[in-house]
């Protein structure tokens, strides 16, 4: 008969075994304990330090020059997220609509139009520029973005979303940029969106005035800004009669756009077809994305349970083992397989080593951090009040092991989310970011709310029902 549970057979097998030497050769038991730790901890680090493996696909697409050939190798990987989610979950409500639009993105490639989008805030004259746009420029469909910097309670999701459909954005200015904007225009940059900076109305400054905000902004955002009056200030025309009278009116000059006018037809001739193919490549990382947040959702839904079964095993093993070293070599093997069964639902695969290994590393990172003795402070703290807790002395221990067992298994779903979905990967862990999310999960898991409650679970699971009842009556005389 095969074993379905190894680790965690074996790691209470031989918490058991060394607890009854314990009783019989203590101090043998000490150099045995030693010397098996520090053979655990020299080959498994063997494996974690080996050498790193190469970028994801997704990364090595960053900063290299578009083509068709890498946007259908992005838009296979998003397949690849789709299938996956739909051989985990098949009868997922967002497969169709998924699969829709995976196929329209290679529709996208082919792609004749342009699609440009005009935005910025309240009153920077996008209205009027594409109604001038219009008349001079082919083969472009323009949108007008819904305004920027909008007030609290209003949504600017709208004019995002109308940004990471189009080819190229028009970002509109009536000065020197807001800390708002300048923001905006680095978000714009992040997210490979090629866009122009438009100074409009300059016409509302005097000479000196318009030179220096032009060039403010050319200097701050170091790269090329046009400057336009898309709708001139009317001027005062004067006219001497030969009769010496005086005729006066308002004369409406004509657009100057004539520079920006002249720089998106050298664009849209010259760069059409690697923008098409830009925005079909951020449409294809976004689809993926929304993808793997939907997977990664159906597969924290079936691992949170593994979490909770093993953080309570955990807790009795420790609760059980009156010797502290033993509590922690069973809770390290509880979490060896806890890491086996997690990584199967993430398509991690672990051989037993491996997971031993991760284990120990996970273990090894609790203690440089603080974490073990900051849980068992913080349970401590949630329990001080109750005297039959502290008299059934294993309650503390049992408690925080269950405690860090869950920080744990909380911080490998947050670190295999963040990893590429791949099918049956192997490698070995990034330590730096499993550090980070060992710390994000340990805060975020500290709460005082959650703590009396977690705590509350302990104790009833680790002491027998007349023991809580004591202690539910002293805390209601307290």
């Amino acid at each position: 008969m095969k074993l379905q549970r190894p680790i965690l057979v074996g790691g209470l097998g031989l918490s058991f075994s060394l607890w009854i030497l314990e009783n019989m050769h203590h101090s043998m038991v000490q150099v045995g304990e030693f010397g098996l730790l520090s053979l655990v901890a020299v080959g498994g680090g063997l494996w974690l330090f080996k050498p790193n493996r190469g970028k994801n696909a997704s990364d090595i697409f960053d900063g290299m020059p578009v083509n068709r050939a890498r946007v259908e190798e992005a838009i296979a990987l998003t397949e690849v997220v789709i299938n996956q989610l739909a051989s985990e979950a098949e009868n997922h409500p967002a497969l169709k609509t998924l699969r829709e639009e995976v196929n329209q993105l290679f529709f996208e490639l082919d792609r004749q139009e342009i699609k440009l989008a005009v935005t910025g805030g309240k009153s920077v004259g996008k209205t009027t520029l594409i109604q001038v746009l219009q008349q001079n420029l082919a083969s472009v469909e323009f949108n007008e973005t819904a305004p920027l910097f909008v007030e609290a309670g209003e949504k600017s999701d709208t004019a995002t979303s109308e940004v990471n459909q189009s080819d190229f954005v028009l970002f509109l200015t009536n000065g020197d940029l807001t800390d708002s904007e300048f923001q905006s225009l680095q978000q714009l940059k992040a997210a490979n969106q090629p866009a122009m900076l438009v100074f409009n109305k300059q016409d509302q400054y005097l000479p000196d005035e318009r030179a220096s905000v032009l060039l403010s902004l050319k200097q701050r955002m170091q790269t090329n800004v046009v400057a336009t009056a898309v709708s001139p200030l009317p001027i005062k025309v004067r006219k001497h009669q030969e009769d010496g009278s005086l005729q006066e009116w308002m004369e409406q000059p004509a657009p100057d756009i004539q520079q920006l006018t002249q720089q998106l037809n050298e664009i849209v001739a010259q760069q059409k077809q690697q923008l098409v193919w830009t925005t079909t490549m951020r449409k294809a990382k976004l689809l993926k994305a929304d993808a793997k947040k939907l997977l990664n959702q159906v597969r924290r839904d079936r691992a949170t349970p593994i979490i909770e079964q093993y953080q309570w095993i955990a807790a009795a093993a420790a609760f059980a083992n009156p010797v502290p070293a033993l509590d922690i070599l069973a809770t390290a093997a509880i979490n060896a397989q806890m890491v086996m069964d997690l990584g199967g639902i993430y398509q991690q695969k672990f051989s037993l080593e491996q997971a031993q290994t991760v284990a120990g590393a996970m273990g090894s990172l609790m203690l440089k951090l603080g974490l073990v003795e900051l849980s068992t402070k913080a349970v401590s703290t949630v329990l001080k009040s109750n005297a039959v807790t502290f008299v059934a002395g294993g309650v503390v221990q049992g408690v925080s092991a269950a405690y860090l067992t869950r920080v744990a298994g909380l911080s490998l779903i947050e670190y295999f989310e963040q990893q590429e979905i791949a099918l049956n990967s192997e490698g070995g862990l990034n330590l730096d970011k499993l550090r980070q999310t060992l710390q994000n999960v340990f805060v975020q898991n500290q709460q005082i709310g959650f703590l009396q409650g977690f705590v509350k679970q302990g104790v009833k699971r680790l002491l027998p029902e007349a023991s809580q009842g004591k202690i539910i009556a002293s805390e209601t005389v307290a």
